[in-house]
């Protein structure tokens, strides 16, 4: 299937029938299975590339994490080599990643060193980072619930031990916090999005979602985007029914931001209001801009 076209042809319909709030616009194309994305400010992009996942550099692997520049379209490698570098945050100048078979948490510091933050892991996954706190999760039985012995966990760390913020749920993919330290979570196989406030208690925020994947928050932290991806690698034009959303988390109420875009595989958003996507079987970068006017 040629992905990029179909891509590029389903983000110029969704622009006016399905997200009268966005306008959608691939920014980046070429790329070698992008996954994980996050941003700092408005004209930096860091994102994964996982074309051989589970396989290192040292025996052949072409894996990477990169940083892009929308305005310029410049893009620098910021380390190769790790066997799979999935999600990533940005915190105080530091970029973190998880590298799930590796059982690592990596991090660039602001003068570009990459070094260990976090081992010893089980399979961690989706990751955030808040006033030097490491969220993440861990999912080493994806579908399992606890009931089912099941063993994944949502966690934070803050650089001298590790908490378990919650346990048992079948696959928390992926995970974002606010300022106020509400952590919010994909859960794949169970179709839902949870949430845990600063005081512990964790419920469900959204239920009958579409396989769930990527989250993100905006810098207010009263806004969530997430993608659903039911049938990944299949854009709408033949019936794919993936798509990227944004709730308003006063209301609850949903808006399309994309739909028919066939992987939107992870989420970011930029303090200026740009929602970035990774599609990674089309291998782009998808930039959607609040039209003139929008929330």
């Amino acid at each position: 299937m040629n992905a990029l076209p179909a891509c590029a042809a389903i983000l110029a319909a969704s622009s006016c029938a399905w997200a009268q709030t966005y306008t959608s616009s691939v920014i980046a194309s070429g790329l070698s299975a992008p996954t994980g994305i996050a941003v700092r400010g408005d004209n930096m992009v860091y994102f994964t590339e996982v074309p051989t996942p589970g396989i290192p550099g040292s025996m052949g692997g072409s894996n990477a994490v990169k940083r892009f520049k929308p305005r310029t379209g410049a893009i620098q490698t910021v380390s190769m080599g790790e066997p799979e570098p999935l999600n990533l945050a940005v915190d105080r100048g530091n970029v973190y990643w998880t590298c799930r078979t590796a059982g690592v948490i990596l991090v660039q510091n602001p003068r570009g060193e990459v070094g260990v933050a976090l081992q010893g892991l089980s399979d961690p996954t989706g990751i955030a980072a808040r006033q030097g706190r490491i969220y993440f999760t861990q999912v080493p039985t994806p579908g399992v619930p606890g009931s089912a012995g099941g063993m994944n966990t949502v966690n934070v760390s803050n650089g001298s031990g590790t908490a378990t913020l919650s346990a048992g749920e079948p696959e928390p993919v992926d995970i974002a916090v606010a300022k106020d330290g509400t952590a919010y979570w994909t859960c794949k196989s169970a179709g839902v999005i949870l949430r845990r406030t600063p005081s512990g208690s964790v419920s469900t925020l959204l239920t009958n979602l579409d396989e769930p994947v990527g989250i993100a928050l905006d810098q207010t932290g009263r806004t969530l985007f997430f993608t659903e991806v039911p049938t990944p690698g299949v854009p709408g034009s033949r019936g794919g029914a993936n798509g990227v959303y944004r709730v308003d988390l006063g209301t609850l109420q949903r808006t399309t931001v994309n739909f028919g875009d066939p992987e939107p595989t992870d989420v970011a958003v930029s303090p200026g209001g740009s929602v970035y996507w990774t599609c990674t079987i089309a291998g782009v970068i998808v930039e959607a801009v609040p039209a003139r006017g929008a929330p």
